[in-house]
């Protein structure tokens, strides 16, 4: 088999495995969803559809197809249907530059486990999660609803808002590592655990707080859910949406918050690097490597879940005000610090 020939086949199989991990993820994430919640207001949750409610997704997914879908009559048709994939598509490439595992070999190749190993990697993960605002926007406008476009332009104010902060919190693990290759961010965090970016100088756990704080307003999830707003919106954005169309903001909404949690991994956790020497090598190594990366995706789902039924809604004045008074300033004097401490080779 020739290199390009094997190269395409890799690739293609490796979009296959994230494509079906992340889909298997959003029908996880709702049984996940359900069931914490329930815990955590004390009932019982999901527990009909099979064993302790395993199989509800399915019915969730059969529901969703036999749902009539229903297009308001003064929509905007060709935006209208546009829209959720604008919404879907880019949560699913932003994770194409994320590396689920070391580099492995097979039949005499080696093989990085990334869909693709660019070196401006990191550039092009944020570029394609913050495509999804479009979606929501368009969502909005073309729905010709009053609470629909409300909800659109809440979710653009507030992306847009922190989006700043949400990309200054990581310029520190930037300056540190000297590079904007995902593969490479991660290789450096080898070794002990002490080693990952969130626990060396330099100012990265505040970072990482930072995103993580970022994150949640960038996916719209509570306590920043102000473009959902039930009480007061109805559904935002996608309350003109039925069938299929509102199954896509669903699953875009899940898939966000798998890709934020992977980028936090990626680059403040050692993403794939499991922190403790291991006495294994070849394949056994790198299975445990690609479990490791995922308990780590899994604990980050689990606070989104967590923080969604623990904390109330924020005001709009308040989400404002925490983006461009709190994170903004905080993630900005991050940077400074970590610059000069670069500088003067004290990190790095």
């Amino acid at each position: 088999m020739s290199d390009l020939l094997f190269g395409i086949v890799s690739t293609m199989g490796k979009l296959a495995v994230v494509v079906s991990a992340l889909m298997g993820t959003v029908s996880v994430m709702t049984w996940v969803e359900r069931r914490v919640s329930a815990l955590i207001q004390d009932r019982w949750g999901p527990n009909r559809v099979g064993p302790f409610g395993l199989l509800q997704p399915i019915a969730d997914g059969i529901k969703f197809i036999m749902k009539e879908d229903i297009t308001p009559a003064d929509a905007h048709k060709p935006i209208y249907t546009l829209a959720p994939a604008l919404a879907l598509v880019p949560a699913l490439c932003a994770f194409a530059v994320i590396p689920f595992g070391p580099t492995i070999e097979l039949l005499g190749r080696r093989i990085d486990l990334v869909i693709v190993d660019l070196n401006g990697g990191i550039l092009v993960a944020f570029a394609a999660a913050s495509l999804g605002v479009y979606g929501i926007v368009t969502a909005g406008w073309s729905s010709r609803s009053k609470y629909s476009l409300m909800g659109g332009l809440r979710s653009a104010a507030q992306m847009l808002s922190y989006e700043l902060a949400l990309t200054l919190s990581v310029m520190g693990v930037l300056l540190v590592a000297g590079t904007l290759r995902p593969m490479a961010i991660v290789e450096a965090q080898g070794g002990w655990f002490w080693n990952w970016n969130a626990f060396r100088g330099g100012g990265q756990p505040l970072g990482l707080l930072i995103f993580l704080v970022a994150g949640y307003a960038e996916t719209n999830r509570l306590p920043f859910d102000l473009p959902e707003a039930e009480s007061e919106l109805v559904a935002g954005y996608h309350t003109e949406y039925s069938s299929m169309k509102f199954a896509m903001f669903f699953m875009a909404e899940y898939i966000n918050m798998t890709t934020s949690s992977a980028l936090a991994v990626t680059l403040f956790l050692g993403g794939w690097q499991v922190g403790v020497p291991l006495p294994f090598e070849g394949w056994s190594l790198a299975i445990l490597q690609i479990l490791a990366f995922v308990v780590k995706v899994g604990f980050f789902l689990f606070l989104f879940v967590w923080v969604r039924w623990t904390l109330p809604r924020f005001r709009y004045d308040q989400l404002m005000n925490l983006g461009w008074k709190g994170l903004f300033p905080l993630a900005l004097a991050n940077v400074m610090l970590t610059a000069l401490l670069v500088a003067f080779g004290l990190v790095g």
